[in-house]
């Protein structure tokens, strides 16, 4: 099933054409007809709230100014009115850069953008060039899901991904904090993720993100580290406030292989498996989305 196309209004403030489902490194912007590049003065420019990337190296920045000093900007910095200066659409990265060489102006290029062109773009541009840290691109997938009441499939199209990319991403953010934060600076690899996030509480995560970091576990380690992390839970519950005992935690085995089902399908699957019987559950939102779900499947309907 082919992808559908980026938006006009994306695609035209791109200046350009669609963007593909794989797409090649973006390109530097241009001025599109009728528009022209001029310098302003750095101090009005301001990033824009919309940015989905929070953390930029010291050092990338360092060999991004230096480049500059060298060269000059040769791409200019993509921007909207706001007030009495310009927000950033795209070029945030050349912007900090530009200021850590003292420069006074920067050259841009004004277009008008809504909000949601500009989450948009802010996403693909940084996607584009996969800078973007695994929880960043989470949160922005949500930010563009949340706020603009989008489904993941629409979010997946605008971006150029698939949904099981998307989906996948939006799993991590149900990592405790903590865990966020070892993967935004590369502490533990997605894998590793996905692996921790087959234990349920918080307390859990956290005590096998720890041992992970501590022993140096690969993702295959990991998977037996919260193996024995389950059956420890199983084996010595504790009641809860009601005096009731709480669900025992679900076999790595069987978290694992629905972890593998809802990648492979790009939606929430439930696994429920006894003693050889069980059922696999699929979740679908509309008829689209039922037809993708077959496809994959290599059901054909007559």
């Amino acid at each position: 099933m082919s992808k559908p196309a980026l938006g006009r209004g994306l695609s035209a403030l791109l200046g350009g054409g669609a963007v593909s489902a794989k797409p090649a490194p973006a390109p530097a912007p241009s001025a599109a007809p009728g528009e022209h590049v001029r310098p302003v003065a750095i101090a009005s420019v301001h990033p824009c709230a919309f940015q989905p990337r929070k953390d930029f190296a010291a050092d990338a920045l360092r060999e991004l100014a230096d480049s500059i000093q060298a060269q000059g900007i040769l791409s200019p910095l993509i921007v909207r009115p706001r007030g009495d200066g310009f927000e950033l659409i795209a070029g945030e990265r050349r912007w900090r850069a530009a200021q850590l060489l003292g420069l006074k102006t920067v050259p841009i290029i004004v277009r008008e953008a809504d909000d949601r062109t500009v989450v948009e773009l802010a996403l693909i541009e940084n996607l584009q060039r996969e800078n973007l840290n695994p929880i960043e691109e989470a949160l922005g997938y949500a930010q563009l899901i949340e706020q603009f009441q989008l489904t993941q499939e629409t979010a997946a199209a605008k971006v150029g991904k698939s949904r099981a990319v998307v989906a996948n991403a939006l799993r991590l953010l149900k990592l405790a904090p903590e865990l966020q934060g070892y993967l935004r600076h590369g502490q533990l690899s997605v894998g590793h993720a996905k692996v921790i996030l087959g234990l349920t509480g918080a307390a859990e995560q956290k005590l096998a993100a720890e041992r992970v970091l501590k022993e140096g576990l690969n993702v295959r380690q990991t998977e037996a580290l919260v193996a024995r992390l389950q059956q420890s839970s199983t084996q010595a519950p504790t009641k809860s406030a009601n005096g009731s005992k709480p669900a025992p935690s679900r076999d790595v085995h069987t978290a694992s292989l629905e972890n593998k089902l809802q990648e492979r399908f790009g939606t929430k699957v439930s696994l429920r498996y006894r003693k050889g019987k069980g059922a696999v559950e699929i979740r679908f939102f509309n008829d689209d989305d039922l037809d993708r779900i077959l496809q994959i499947a290599g059901v054909k309907i007559d």
